[in-house]
Formats: structure tokens, sequence, C-alpha cells
């Protein structure tokens, strides 16, 4: 749950897109070298919070404690103080630094013979893999704002753009480790919107349907 370079907007999007009350995450403060920071999630919000590493001992507020692990325990029993409005948080789920996605699926095969009346042999074998998507979406241009039809294919964390569905070679591949947040998107003259906030550039994509935007985005945000 040491997220080494995350930033606190980054920490943010992160825990409230993915996590719950009580998810936290360690992360390195812009501060100062042997400062960082600890981000917890309390109900709709995020409260951040000052760790030091003396070298020897973590010191948070007037508390010193000889490890990480020694912190955790402590404040998974002791609330924190969230704010001034007095929000108490407890350190319950640490946020995982990987997420490791299987490399094998297994199929999964519905059985609904005895109510149909149909036998197995006419339900399909194989289901496709939870862990690919495809489909067309609309993209915003770089430089050029204009909008374009562009097919995208899902695999692993590899989110690739090709200028049709026939076309071999993508315009661009994607690395979805590097990306720090998904998310609808109202900002565009365009309904079905949602975003992919990476360091360089975000990306602007809209889907045909509010469910395969909400799709796209739920699978994009178990892949982050």
């Amino acid at each position: 749950w040491y997220h080494d370079n995350l930033t606190r907007h980054a920490a943010e999007a992160l825990l409230l897109s993915n996590g719950q009350d009580g998810s936290y995450l360690l992360r390195k403060s812009n501060e100062r070298e042997n400062l960082y920071s600890l981000s917890v999630r309390g109900k709709d919000s995020v409260k951040h919070f000052h760790v030091e590493h003396t070298g020897t001992s973590f010191k948070f507020g007037f508390n010193e404690f000889s490890s990480l692990k020694e912190l955790v325990m402590h404040f998974a029993n002791q609330p924190l103080i969230g704010s001034e409005t007095g929000t108490l948080i407890v350190l319950k789920h640490p946020y995982p630094r990987k997420v490791e996605e299987p490399s094998i699926y297994e199929s999964v095969r519905v059985h609904t013979a005895m109510q149909t009346g149909r036998t197995e042999r006419d339900l399909v074998p194989n289901a496709p893999s939870l862990g690919t998507k495809e489909g067309y979406l609309i993209k915003q241009g770089k430089i050029v704002k204009n909008w374009k039809t562009r097919w995208f294919t899902l695999h692993r964390n590899e989110l690739k753009y090709f200028k049709d569905q026939t076309a071999t070679e993508p315009i661009r591949a994607l690395d979805l480790t590097e990306c720090s947040a998904v998310q609808f998107d109202y900002s565009q003259e365009r309904v079905n919107c949602f975003c992919l906030v990476f360091p360089l550039r975000t990306y602007y994509l809209c889907a045909k349907t509010g469910i395969e935007a909400d799709e796209w985005i739920k699978i994009l945000r178990w892949k982050l």
C-alpha cells in the first residue's frame, strides 16, 4: 500500500473511485525528503496526514512508532481526527499498489437448462475473457479538437486504438499503469463522455450510450 510517486490528486481519485470508508495508502510528500503523506478515505472525502521518518522511527502528530505496521495497528483501533469538523477515520483497508490480474480466466457456463427446457449443449460453452473489451468510441483529437470514431481494444494493462476495426496497426497504445483516474466527464458538449487522466494528457472519449460508457469506466477502473 506504499505508492511511491503518486500525487495528492491521483491518490484522491483512486480512493474515491475504487476505495471505501477506511481505505488508505502511503505516498511520498512533495514537501521534503523524509516526509510521507498518509491518504485516508472517510465517507465521501479523502484526508491527508503527514508521517515523518526520522531514520529510526515514524512520527505521526504527537505519536512515534517504531514501524509503519505499528502505526497502522494503532490507528486500526484508535480513530484519527479527520478535520475541524471532527470526522473520525479508522485505518481499515490498505489500498494495494499492485492488483494482480489472473493470467488465465476460467470459462463460465450458466446452468439454466432446468428453467428453459434446454439442454446444456444449447448453452454457450465459453464466455469471453473478463479482462478484455473492445468497441467503437468517439475520441477527441489532441491538437485539433475535432472528434473521430476509433476502434478501441483493452487487454491487460494496454488500451489501444485503431483507425477502424479492420486496421492491424494501432494509432496508439496507452499504458494504464500510468493512468491516475477514469471518470465521467461533463466538460464537453457531448453526452456519454468520460476521460482518462495521464500525466501529460487527458483523453476524452464518448460512447453511444450511457450504459456503454459506464461499462468502459468500470472495467478501466478495475484495471487501475
